[in-house]
């Protein structure tokens, strides 16, 4: 942690290994938006990370109550200028206190943080999320769609209402959803298998949801020969490798989701390999 002076600003440093990043520093609220029963998006005003974010990265918002020491990790969902959303669902305090912010507030933020997705190959991107696993795909379309040697398909679970299928729809080439009551993601990506080779390009499938959705993808994808990246959901402390609460098993032993991920491959995980 370094401190410099900008001005009459001093501000806070942090280095990782995925480079340096500033510190917890206010954020003004642009708008807070209800997207569906229990689940928001926030959009607040932060430069730096509307301009260094990369898909899968996340962000920490901090509780302005300071007995909710931890923070919230959120994916970026979307950048448009110096403006950066995140879409959450009101799970707890510290989200319930997020859902009454509003346009003139602000709020505490530090980021971004952790490994993005590796989007370097020239590929049919398919992207295959569940409930609000989704929105980091979305900032995976945003930035995909400003390419013309890809392809992008999106692929989304939801428990019963489509938050985002309108938010992804500018971004792909093809956009495909189901909730519970019809059947899960899985059946999707076994209806689109035949035409997944028609765009002439390498398949690679870019996930993020829950833990037992990303098995069956990695399970799904590994027999098929499809490359596969997954963002991994955790539980954090500081966001950045220092307390390891989010520690994982992978093949090279325990790493942090926070800075070693929160994107790993199925190999490196070990998934799949009984498919």
């Amino acid at each position: 942690m370094t401190r410099t002076v900008d001005g009459s600003q001093t501000v806070i440093t942090h280095a990782t290994k995925a480079g340096r990043f500033p510190g917890r520093r206010n954020a003004d609220v642009i708008a807070s938006d209800r997207l569906t029963s229990g689940v928001y998006r926030l959009t607040f005003r932060d430069a730096y990370i509307a301009g260094h974010a990369r898909p899968a990265q996340f962000v920490t918002l901090y509780s302005a109550n300071s007995t909710r020491l931890m923070p919230r990790p959120l994916g970026v969902c979307s950048t448009s200028g110096d403006e950066v959303s995140v879409v959450y669902a009101v799970v707890g305090e510290g989200t319930e206190e997020f859902s009454h912010l509003s346009a003139g507030d602000g709020v505490d933020v530090m980021g971004p943080l952790g490994r993005p997705y590796d989007l370097r190959a020239s590929a049919h991107y398919v992207l295959v999320g569940g409930g609000l696993g989704v929105p980091p795909l979305v900032y995976a379309a945003q930035h995909l769609s400003q390419r013309d040697d890809v392809a992008v398909t999106s692929v989304f679970g939801y428990r019963d209402e489509r938050f985002a299928d309108d938010l992804v729809a500018p971004f792909v080439t093809r956009t495909e959803s189901i909730t519970n009551a019809e059947g899960n993601v899985i059946t999707l990506l076994d209806r689109l298998e035949d035409s997944l080779d028609d765009v002439g390009l390498p398949t690679v499938i870019l996930s993020c949801g829950p833990t037992p959705m990303m098995r069956a993808v990695a399970n799904w994808a590994r027999p098929r020969g499809i490359a596969t990246q997954f963002s991994l959901e955790s539980r954090m402390g500081c966001g950045y490798g220092t307390c390891v609460v989010c520690a994982v098993d992978t093949v090279e032993g325990r790493l942090k989701v926070c800075s070693d991920g929160p994107v790993f491959t199925a190999e490196k995980l070990g998934w799949g390999e009984q498919a």
